[in-house]
């Protein structure tokens, strides 16, 4: 079973920059892909970006391409978001979740095998 744990959340001013982690003690991390998702209050929570096991292939929702980017390092059983030119809408709860295929994300929700807590990101002004 395969837990993950978000970090890295915070305020930051608009236009500014933030990394999120997402961190996993067990040792089948690598046999999972990662998917980073976001809920703002009173809306769904929705996929951001996606990272197969491998690390070799992404994926990007229009809103954050250009601007989020999604990695990871299975040496260090870590996933990454980082996030620039942040901006208000970019205010929500981050999570980022576990699943055997990248597809999943988007296609399959309840195929999601583990969400993590949650890291709060507020942009300011």
């Amino acid at each position: 079973q395969v837990h993950v744990v978000e970090s890295g959340g915070g305020l930051v001013q608009a236009g500014g920059s933030l990394r999120l982690s997402c961190a996993s003690s067990a040792r089948t991390f690598n046999a999972y892909a990662i998917g980073w998702f976001r809920q703002a209050p009173g809306k769904e929570r929705e996929l951001l970006a996606a990272i197969t096991w491998n690390g070799i292939s992404t994926y990007y929702v229009d809103s954050v391409e250009g601007r989020f980017t999604i990695s990871r390092d299975n040496a260090e059983n870590t996933a990454y978001l980082q996030m620039n030119s942040l901006n208000p809408q970019d205010t929500a709860v981050y999570y980022c979740a576990a699943a055997l295929r990248m597809v999943d994300f988007s296609a399959a929700i309840s195929e999601i095998v583990a969400w993590g807590q949650g890291t709060q990101v507020t942009v300011s002004l």
